[in-house]
């Protein structure tokens, strides 16, 4: 699975995401900057931070958080617990 965080500059829901990716020990992504971008500016300019996954087309909107990223990533948990 390729993954691409969709950010501004200097936005600051983008760095919660980056956070919540952290803690959700999201595999390695590309970030991609929509404000240099029409095409991107017109399809993500609203809604960033967007993840999405490059291979299968599916995307994830902000706001998500650590078990919203796992589950969008298919990574399951045992249940009541956190992955270690």
């Amino acid at each position: 699975m390729r993954l691409v965080l969709y950010q501004r500059d200097y936005c600051h829901l983008c760095d919660q995401a980056l956070a919540v990716l952290a803690e959700a020990r999201a595999p390695d992504f590309d970030s991609v900057w929509v404000d240099d971008d029409a095409a991107l500016e017109a399809r993500y300019g609203a809604r960033v931070p967007v993840l999405r996954d490059a291979d299968g087309g599916r995307e994830l909107d902000w706001p998500f958080d650590a078990a919203a990223v796992r589950a969008f990533l298919g990574v399951l948990s045992p249940v009541g617990r956190e992955p270690e």
